[in-house]
């Protein structure tokens, strides 16, 4: 399966009729976050496959009071596990907190009591030795990828996700574009290929 990544920055090749042309053969959209819905509903209208997405700390909190918030034709996977086509996917959306009262931001220990609730339907697909292909962020794991500054730190709760589960891939966003002349966009951890996707990646699995 073919799948085009996005995040954080609007990518003008993307939004173009070129689109079609280049990514004609994308059969999974993923979305990490930070991102204008109008892009996102372009990609998929004119690609006609599925999207997975997570909120970025700059996204919409998402309520189902507020048709607004929701992204049209993509499925939204914050602390969820989805089955698309051949792959299992887990999302966890939004990032450290940085500012008072910022949407979707957590403190570390907010972090991993909503990771916490997510658990027992993870375990269970692992009980049931199913393996989790992907595991979408919109931050990083702490130390990995992530920033010295306040705003861009990893969160701890995706390390541990990543430990237990180790899931083939995890693609997430938010702080590449700081520091993509001093990092690699890719790191492997005990077998989790985790690819830091802003503003874009292709990858087939």
């Amino acid at each position: 399966m073919k799948i085009l990544a996005v995040s954080d920055q609007v990518e003008e090749r993307l939004y173009s009729p070129l689109l079609k042309q280049s990514f004609g053969d994308v059969e999974l959209l993923v979305s990490c976050g930070d991102l204008p819905y109008n892009y996102l509903e372009y990609m998929v209208s004119v690609l006609n496959v599925p999207m997975v997405y997570v909120p970025g700390n700059h996204d919409p909190v998402i309520t189902r009071s507020d048709p607004s918030s929701w992204l049209d034709g993509g499925t939204y996977i914050d602390l969820k596990l989805v089955k698309i086509k051949s792959l299992y996917i887990a999302g966890v959306g939004g990032s450290i907190r940085y500012r008072p009262n910022g949407g979707n931001q957590y403190s570390q220990m907010e972090m991993f009591w909503r990771v916490y609730g997510f658990l027992p339907e993870l375990l269970l697909h692992r009980a049931l030795k199913r393996p989790l292909d992907l595991l979408v962020t919109h931050s990083s794991p702490a130390g990995i990828h992530d920033d010295d500054d306040e705003a861009h730190k990893g969160l701890r709760a995706i390390n541990l996700l990543v430990n237990w589960f180790k899931p083939r891939y995890l693609l997430h966003g938010h702080t590449y574009f700081y520091r993509r002349n001093l990092v690699s966009p890719l790191t492997e951890i005990n077998g989790t290929k985790i690819i830091n996707i802003l503003p874009y990646h292709l990858l087939e699995i």
